[in-house]
């Protein structure tokens, strides 16, 4: 039986504690800190001001006049140590689509922008990319990262960001990149970005230090709120959902963007149970099970 890793515990000021899985990243870690968050919500325990996952650990805000820190952490043991079975780690999710512009004119363009801070001046972002996980066809690559779902591990920074990281594919396999030396002054909203083995979508305009590689024609933050799947919240990002991407050309782009412009574009996205342990036992094949129906 795989064995989750166990939570260490500590005090964060007067009303916070910071419960940390794991010091490295992993699915595992993350599928754990979803369902004790999820599992906290759920009991609506008096006192819990805020609950925010992250990617190996989990941060609780308190109010300390209401429920003392100890009887929480008792609470927090007793979660932890149900959901350390995996057979209690399933997650109701979403697979949504992103159809993703790859090695675009417009990332292309920041790619030369910002050239002087980037380690490799020469190449663009996509190039880098491609050149340092060893991809010498820029079909290949696009397979390699549009074959797997993304797992939302946490969502932060700037609102609506949401870290994803890839599921059902063998450590060696995961793309990964260094970020930029130093950080580009701006970012073109959409854009799709690698740093370290995550991908993510910027979801406004701004600073970022992610190499670029693709655009979504979808938005990820919708201020308007004018697409019937946006109607009820600002962000598509959940944590715990995963996101696959698709590739598309120039042509499918534009149609989409006008779509979104239009208020007319629908997410293509499914509800499922994940679980996670049949993830631990199958690996990629549960993860292609999953995309078959999806």
């Amino acid at each position: 039986m795989f064995t989750l890793p166990e939570t260490r515990f500590d005090f964060a000021g007067d009303e916070y504690i910071f419960a940390e899985i794991s010091r490295d990243m992993s699915a595992e870690s993350n599928f754990k800190a979803l369902a004790i968050t999820n599992e906290l919500r759920r009991r609506n325990i008096p006192g819990i001001i805020e609950i925010c996952p992250s990617n190996a650990s989990y941060l609780v805000r308190f109010n300390p006049e209401i429920i003392s820190a100890h009887d929480l952490v008792d609470y927090l043991k007793e979660i932890d140590i149900t959901k350390s079975n995996p057979s209690e780690l399933n997650l109701s999710v979403r697979i949504v689509e992103i159809p993703t512009w790859y090695d675009d004119p417009i990332t292309r363009e920041y790619s030369e922008r910002f050239k002087s801070r980037h380690q490799a001046p020469d190449l663009s972002n996509f190039e880098f990319v491609m050149k340092i996980n060893g991809f010498t066809d820029k079909q290949a690559f696009i397979e390699a990262h549009s074959s797997t779902p993304y797992l939302i591990t946490m969502v932060g920074f700037t609102p609506g960001t949401a870290w994803q990281f890839p599921l059902g594919v063998s450590r060696e396999e995961i793309i990964q990149t260094p970020k930029y030396l130093s950080p580009r002054t701006d970012t073109p909203n959409q854009a799709v970005g690698v740093g370290g083995a995550f991908t993510v979508v910027y979801p406004v305009s701004g600073p970022g230090s992610y190499q670029l590689i693709g655009m979504s024609a979808v938005p990820v933050y919708h201020r308007e709120q004018r697409l019937a799947d946006l109607k009820d919240t600002f962000f598509l990002a959940r944590p715990g959902d995963l996101w696959k991407y698709r590739p598309i050309d120039e042509s499918e782009y534009n149609r989409i963007v006008t779509e979104v412009n239009q208020g007319i574009y629908c997410y293509h996205k499914k509800d499922i149970v994940f679980s996670a342990e049949e993830y631990f036992m199958k690996g990629q094949r549960y993860i292609q099970e999953l995309m078959e129906v999806f």
